[in-house]
């Protein structure tokens, strides 16, 4: 049986080992337009602590690279070749490859937001007009996935 003072210490090994390591979140980014995921990325990698591990412009690539190196957070256009953007959704929530996904369109009528939050959407942001809003929800997600964080899910 583990002492206090034990288990302590090896908590603190933990979350130096992760403080290490993993400092940052890692971002996905999927989009059928290379310039927007060019945009997007260049957005992203502004915030300190945003880590991008990665980008697709069709839905059976996204699908396979996210299987291989599951992010912290997926962004996902609706409209992408080989498929849409909420069959990755559906397929990326039900096997559980990833925690938050980020839908961005430009269909952003509330049919649309309504399909994409019941198939498991966190957020739905509207390309033409919530692209700040993207920076500010990307913003919010850091603390969540920083590496004491991280830490702390795998200890308990």
């Amino acid at each position: 049986m583990q002492t206090i003072a034990e288990k302590d210490a090896a908590e603190r090994a933990v979350i130096r080992y992760f403080s290490l390591i993993e400092h940052s979140m890692k971002v996905f980014v999927t989009d059928d337009s290379e310039v927007f995921r060019k945009y997007l990325i260049e957005m992203l990698c502004e915030l300190e602590g945003v880590e991008i591990v990665g980008q697709a412009g069709d839905a059976q690539e996204a699908l396979k690279a996210i299987r291989v190196l599951p992010p912290d957070v997926l962004t996902l256009d609706m409209n992408i070749r080989g498929g849409s953007g909420i069959e990755v959704l559906i397929r990326a929530k039900e096997d559980n490859l990833v925690p938050v996904v980020i839908m961005l369109t430009n269909q952003s009528s509330v049919p649309y937001r309504k399909k994409c939050m019941q198939a498991g959407a966190d957020f739905f942001v509207d390309k033409a007009n919530e692209l700040v809003e993207m920076r500010r929800i990307v913003e919010g997600l850091l603390p969540r996935f920083n590496a004491q964080t991280k830490a702390q899910r795998l200890l308990s």
